[in-house]
C-alpha cells in the first residue's frame, strides 16, 4: 500500500489522537459514578493508589500517578477538603510530606468495589482483548519512558 506523506498528517492517522480520544471517553464514563461523591477521575485514581498502599510520600504518589507536584498539590488539597486524606510532615524527614487516608477515605473504597466491572462492561471488549490492550498500553508507556530517559 502506497502512503502519501500528507496522509500521515490526517487526524485519523494519528495514534496520539486515538489514545487521547479513547482516554477522554473512558474518563467520561466514570463521571456519573464519581460525581455523587464530589470526585474527579484524577482524585479517584489517587484514592486507588492509596487504597492499595496507604501512607505514601507526595513524591511517591506523584511517581505512581505520573503527576507533577503542580497538579498533585491542588488535587490533594481538594481531597483534604473532602476529608478523605490528610497530609502530614514526615517525622523522619520534615522536607517530606506523607499522604494518609482518613477513616472516611478508607471506608469510601466499599462504594467503588463494583466500579471496575461496570467500566469493563462499557468497553465492549472481551476479557482477553482488554488484557491484551492493557499489556500493549503498558508496553507503549514503558517504551516512551525509556526513550525519554535516554534523551534527558
Amino acid at each position: 500500500m502506497d502512503v502519501r506523506p500528507d496522509d500521515l498528517l490526517k487526524l485519523d492517522s494519528q495514534l496520539c489522537f486515538a489514545l487521547y480520544a479513547c482516554s477522554k471517553e473512558v474518563i467520561r464514563l466514570y463521571k456519573p459514578y464519581l460525581e455523587p461523591y464530589g470526585l474527579t477521575y484524577t482524585q479517584y485514581i489517587t484514592l486507588l493508589v492509596l487504597w492499595e498502599k496507604d501512607d505514601l510520600s507526595v513524591s511517591e504518589l506523584g511517581r505512581r500517578l505520573l503527576l507533577d507536584s503542580g497538579t498533585l498539590t491542588p488535587l490533594l488539597k481538594k481531597l483534604e477538603k473532602l476529608e478523605l486524606v490528610e497530609r502530614v510532615r514526615s517525622a523522619h524527614d520534615e522536607r517530606s510530606v506523607q499522604v494518609c487516608l482518613t477513616e472516611k477515605g478508607r471506608s469510601l473504597k466499599e462504594h467503588f468495589l463494583d466500579l471496575p466491572q461496570k467500566m469493563f462492561c462499557c468497553t465492549g471488549l472481551a476479557p482477553e482483548e482488554a488484557l491484551r490492550l492493557k499489556e500493549m498500553l503498558s508496553q507503549l508507556l514503558g517504551n516512551i519512558r525509556a526513550v525519554q530517559k535516554d534523551t534527558v
